[in-house]
C-alpha cells in the first residue's frame, strides 16, 4: 500500500484528490495539509511514501516545504502538482528535491501513474516541460574542453550496457522506448535502471538525467534523438 499526503490550500482540491486516490486499492491517504508548514509537520509524523504538493499556499509555499521534507532525510518523495505552467516553478521544485512535477490539468490516470512512479523511486515531469528543462540545463553546460575529460568515478562501476541505458535516459527515453530500441524486455530495462541509480548514487531518474549531462554522456541537442514510433502492420501508428 502506497501512502500519500495531500497538500493543497483549496479544500475542494484536497477532496478531489482524496476521492481519486481512495478509488485505488493500492493507494491510501495518510493525511491532508493546507499549508507548507503543516505539510512538513505531517510528513514527519505520518511518514507517507509520497507528498502530493501544491506550490502556491499561504505562509510557507510548496517549494520550501519540499526542501524541508527532502532535507529531513525521511522516505517521503514529493510530487508537485500545480496549476501554473511556469518553468521557474519546475526548476525550483526539482532543485528543492522533488521527484516529479505535473500540472493540474493532467488526466486522473496520469496523476495516479505519477504517484506510483514517484513512490517506486522513479521520476516524472509533465511532458510539455521535459524538453524545456533539458534544453535549459544543456544551455548552462560549459563548453567541452579540447582534451578528453578524465573518467567520472560515478560511471566506473557501470557496465557497457548500463552506460548505454544511462545515455538514452539522459536523452529523455522512457523504459518502453528503451526496450523497443535496444531489443530488451521492459522488466530487464527496469532492472538496469535500478542498478544504474544504485551504482551512481542517483536518487531518481531526474538525477540520472543530470548525471548524464554532467559526465558528457549526453551533449546539448542530443536529447531530441528519440526513437520513432513503431508502425502497426494492422493500422496507423499508435499515438503515445
Amino acid at each position: 500500500m502506497t501512502t500519500v499526503l495531500i497538500v493543497d490550500d483549496q479544500p475542494l482540491q484536497r477532496f478531489g484528490f482524496r476521492m481519486l486516490l481512495e478509488s485505488q486499492d493500492d493507494l491510501s491517504v495518510a493525511g491532508e495539509a493546507g499549508t507548507g508548514g503543516e505539510a512538513v509537520r505531517l510528513a514527519a509524523e505520518t511518514r507517507p511514501d509520497v507528498a502530493l504538493m501544491d506550490i502556491r499556499m499561504p505562509g510557507m509555499d510548496g517549494i520550501e516545504a519540499t526542501r524541508r521534507i527532502v532535507a529531513s532525510g525521511g522516505r517521503t518523495r514529493v510530487l508537485i502538482l500545480t496549476t501554473f505552467d511556469l518553468d521557474e516553478y519546475a526548476y525550483a521544485g526539482l532543485r528543492a528535491g522533488a521527484s516529479g512535477f505535473l500540472l493540474k490539468d493532467a488526466r486522473p490516470e496520469e496523476v495516479l501513474a505519477g504517484v506510483r512512479a514517484v513512490a517506486s523511486g522513479d521520476a516524472v515531469v509533465a511532458p510539455r516541460l521535459t524538453r524545456r528543462l533539458l534544453d535549459a540545463y544543456a544551455a548552462h553546460l560549459p563548453p567541452a574542453p579540447g582534451a578528453p575529460p578524465a573518467p567520472d568515478p560515478r560511471l566506473a562501476a557501470l557496465t557497457e550496457r548500463e552506460r548505454e541505458i544511462l545515455t538514452v535516459i539522459g536523452r529523455g527515453w522512457t523504459n518502453t522506448e528503451i526496450a523497443s530500441r535496444l531489443h530488451l524486455a521492459e522488466s530487464t530495462v527496469k532492472t538496469h535502471v535500478g542498478r544504474i541509480l544504485a551504482k551512481t548514487g542517483s536518487r531518481d531518474r531526474v538525477q540520472a538525467v543530470i548525471l548524464a549531462y554532467d559526465t558528457r554522456l549526453v551533449r546539448p541537442n542530443s536529447q531530441s534523438d528519440r526513437p520513432a514510433p513503431a508502425a502497426d502492420p494492422h493500422g496507423p501508428p499508435t499515438r503515445r
